[in-house]
């Protein structure tokens, strides 16, 4: 497993975007993603800080269904 990476939160957007998720709304600091998948819809908030804290890239992850390795592949 890859360690977990230090990302701003418009990397992690573009990271998402590559795997279908949809820049909807910009709610003050934070962008609002969905994906519509099988089992339903799939809303991620991403804060838009220079450098995310790692528990919340974790639970960002958590939300997206990804893991570390994913993640990485993905920047």
């Amino acid at each position: 497993m890859a360690k977990l990476p230090i990302l701003s939160g418009l990397e992690v957007v573009k990271a998402l975007s590559k795997i279908g998720f949809v820049h909807v709304r910009t709610h003050g600091s934070h962008a609002i993603l969905n994906k519509q998948t099988e089992t339903g819809k799939v809303t991620v908030p991403v804060p838009l800080h220079h450098e995310l804290a790692k528990g919340t890239l974790k639970s960002i992850l958590r939300q997206a269904e990804l893991n570390v390795d994913d993640l990485v592949k993905l920047l």
